[in-house]
């Protein structure tokens, strides 16, 4: 989503002294008359989150702040990548061992969960939110989220291999122009050493239903969330240029698509350089320099989602998940789980933690852009501040629409199951039947 990238205040740290009572020692070395401690009552944070990508960075933060807050315990379960966050997390709270803190996307998790979410207006961390970001986990004046980071996603191409074709990545600016280089690069693929220009993982119905089809709908939604939450009806009116660019992946991809999942798109074909494109975003990042670091920093960039009829030369940006803080919790948990909170994203050790090691774009003031270091977040910048941007509308989708319905659907597609009109009448009963 947005245009800059700057962020917040130091907070004080956890840590509580020792509190000392009584006055004076006994002669006879009465114990009742020496001083006594008082021991710092011990918290568990229990955090329920989806981003692999940065699993081990986090975990290790989190051992790093119980050292530095000998009363807090952090337990930390990731769930993503092919497994369905949404899911998981409502199975997680049936079975009655509720989360301190999770993850919601936007205003239908606000609406789902609202009843669960604590206000964190009063925290550091939502002052220093950037403009705009709270917008859609905003109710009746509470913040019920706070962002995780800023995000973008487009193709990511291979800047050695689009070189060896002779192929101006600049000059991909529209459809017409994204077709031609896959033409070219497919004419070429045995010289160049590919599988196949793309790698489509039709297995993630995130992929598909939800970031692709966000680029194609987020413009009849006027690039808003909240207009997309409040909408009864979707009408695809791009929906010609949806099928263009999904068509274009799955026939120059590695076959068969329905069977790519993440891991093998990211870590088997793209970090090893046996595809020359593929549809991600900047968190991909860790991904790929745990194959090959020297091609992670130097050899990748990323290229505009075109959409016909409105803008072939943008990114989608947006806020992926939110943190909530679960107010069925104990009131020392939520205040722990703020305190941790504000901790990470608007002190300077924090700050430093999610440029350095989590290579986040920060949704908050006080950070210094330059310091953004690795080159999909540069590029992803870069979009957003030329004003080049797709909305993330995605998140106000009716529950599970995006991966259940529209994902589902375009798996069909995909096996030549259904056929394009199918997917797009399916998804819009499904949707309007979800707002009724």
């Amino acid at each position: 989503m947005k245009k800059m990238w700057r962020a917040g205040l130091l907070v004080a740290s956890l840590g509580v002294a020792a509190i000392l009572t009584g006055c004076g020692t006994s002669e006879k070395g009465n114990t009742a008359d020496k001083p006594k401690e008082q021991k710092t009552e011990s918290v568990t944070l229990d955090i329920f989150q989806f981003k692999v990508e940065f699993k081990d960075q986090f975990e290790a933060v989190a051992k790093k702040y119980e050292e530095e807050n000998k009363n807090v315990k952090i337990n930390i379960t990731t769930v993503g990548g092919g497994e369905d966050y949404g899911a998981a997390l409502r199975s997680k709270f049936s079975s009655g061992n509720e989360p301190a803190i999770y993850n919601i996307g936007g205003p239908q998790d606000v609406a789902d969960w609202k009843d669960k979410l604590v206000d964190l207006s009063d925290t550091a961390s939502a002052k220093a939110a950037l403009n705009g970001t709270l917008a859609g986990v905003s109710v009746d004046g509470k913040v019920l989220g706070l962002p995780y980071n800023q995000e973008g996603y487009g193709f990511i191409y291979n800047k050695n291999i689009f070189k060896k074709a002779g192929i101006d990545p600049a000059s991909i600016t529209d459809f017409a122009s994204l077709e031609k280089a896959v033409k070219d690069l497919d004419s070429k693929k045995q010289e160049l050493g590919l599988k196949a220009v793309f790698a489509l993982p039709g297995k993630e119905t995130w992929v598909t239903g939800l970031h692709l089809s966000n680029a194609f709908l987020a413009p009849e939604f006027d690039n808003n969330v909240l207009t997309a939450f409040n909408s009864k009806k979707v009408d695809f009116k791009y929906k010609d240029a949806f099928k263009k660019v999904l068509d274009l992946q799955n026939q120059y991809s590695v076959q068969p698509t329905v069977s790519l999942d993440y891991s093998k798109q990211v870590e088997e074909l793209f970090s090893l350089q046996k595809v020359a494109i593929i549809q991600q975003g900047n968190w991909v990042y860790n991904s790929i320099t745990s194959i090959d670091k020297d091609f992670a920093d130097n050899g990748i960039g990323l290229l505009p989602i075109p959409v016909e009829g409105y803008k072939g030369d943008s990114v989608p940006v947006g806020i992926p998940m939110y943190w909530g803080v679960n107010s069925k919790a104990d009131e020392k948990v939520i205040t722990e789980s703020k305190k941790f909170l504000d901790w990470l994203y608007t002190s300077e050790e924090g700050k430093q933690i999610v440029l350095n090691d989590f290579k986040f774009i920060p949704a908050y003031n006080g950070y210094d852009s330059s310091k953004i270091s690795d080159p999909l977040s540069k590029a992803v910048y870069d979009y957003a501040s030329k004003g080049k941007t797709i909305g993330w509308t995605f998140m106000g989708y009716p529950t599970g629409w995006g991966q259940d319905e529209l994902g589902v659907q375009i798996q069909k597609y995909l096996s030549k199951k259904a056929t394009w009109d199918e997917v797009v009448d399916a998804t819009k009963k499904a949707w309007e039947k979800d707002r009724q």
